[in-house]
């Protein structure tokens, strides 16, 4: 298995990269391929002690910038890390693709470059939700890639993210429930309630709605939305978990006393922050895709890099892109009267 790392993506790009390609390389024995300017890369390799055997560096000598207009800048920059890897991964020269780098980038080198699988509408991006009564973590999906949906795009969206959720983490029967206002049947508008009807007879195991405040600790495996309200959603919840910690950490630091105590809660606080650590969930996959594409986030350091690595081998030694089009086919007469949309 070859697993390319976009070298240029990210923030903290190459450094970052590189280390968090050497840890994982250190530990498996898939090939590890980091894209970029090659003479930085081996500098950097060297730098990190790196003597092993399963690294090596494709040189690439543009980048796509998150400023860029993403279908122009993949049109026009044919030898950047994002198109290259992915005329790659289309070629058979490599089984996964890892970026930190434009979101819009990868969405429209995987369309144009890979394609879509056969069957799927859109593509959808899929994040780790953390539950926090400690149970893990759901996959919730569409994060963004799809502002605008149709019932089949949401429906689409179940399959996709209970066919990752099998081959990842190796569930059986993932559960999937619909991101809605109300639990009840009839909650929602036009769009929702008739996702739900597709998704009520269609061959995955449906639970009904689940309301946003219900998502941190539902013990089912996937939540599925439109691209619109799962960003909105995914950000809100961001930006809430930033904002409590930042206060707690405040308040923790006004006193002696309250420092004090900080100091003796230190191991549950500790905790607390765990649940909220993304940095071991592997990334967000690009389901739909004829191809294995990972987003890590924009300010990934080394760790992240590692666990997109590890948890990018099992997406393609389990053929998560087979298991939806197999699931995709066996639902295909519930669409065959809709034309597919280009």
């Amino acid at each position: 298995m070859r697993i390319i790392v976009d070298g240029m993506g990210g923030d903290n790009a190459p450094e970052a990269i590189v280390k968090g390609a050497v840890l994982a390389a250190a530990e498996i024995e898939e090939t590890v391929a980091i894209i970029g300017p090659e003479k930085r890369l081996n500098e950097l390799l060297t730098a990190n002690n790196w003597h092993g055997s399963n690294i090596e560096v494709i040189d690439a000598t543009e980048v796509i910038s998150n400023h860029e207009a993403p279908a122009m800048a993949v049109r026009k920059k044919k030898d950047s890390t994002v198109v290259k890897a992915l005329n790659m991964l289309k070629n058979g020269e490599a089984d996964a693709f890892i970026s930190g780098g434009s979101t819009g980038a990868l969405l429209a080198g995987g369309l144009v470059t890979l394609g879509r699988i056969k069957g799927i509408r859109r593509p959808a991006i899929a994040a780790w939700f953390p539950k926090l009564n400690g149970k893990g973590t759901t996959l919730l999906l569409d994060c963004g890639a799809n502002v605008e949906a149709k019932p089949e795009y949401i429906f689409q969206n179940g399959i996709m993210g209970a066919m990752y959720v099998r081959g990842v983490k190796g569930v059986d029967d993932p559960e999937v429930k619909l991101l809605n206002i109300g639990a009840e049947e009839s909650k929602g508008d036009e769009l929702h309630k008739e996702a739900y009807k597709l998704l009520s007879s269609g061959g995955i195991n449906f639970g009904g709605n689940i309301e946003g405040r219900d998502v941190a600790v539902t013990d089912c495996d996937v939540v599925i939305t439109d691209g619109f309200s799962g960003n909105i959603f995914l950000k809100s919840s961001e930006g809430a978990v930033l904002a409590l910690m930042e206060q707690l950490k405040k308040k923790l630091s006004e006193s002696l006393l309250a420092k004090a105590g900080a100091a003796l809660a230190y191991g549950k606080l500790k905790e607390l922050k765990k649940l909220f650590d993304y940095s071991d969930v592997g990334g967000a996959p690009i389901l739909g895709l004829r191809g294995a594409v990972i987003k890590i986030h924009g300010n990934s350091e080394a760790i992240e890099v590692y666990y997109a690595i590890l948890k990018a081998i099992p997406f393609v030694r389990n053929d998560v892109t087979g298991m939806i089009y197999e699931a995709v086919t066996k639902n295909a007469d519930m669409f065959k009267n809709e034309k597919e949309d280009e």
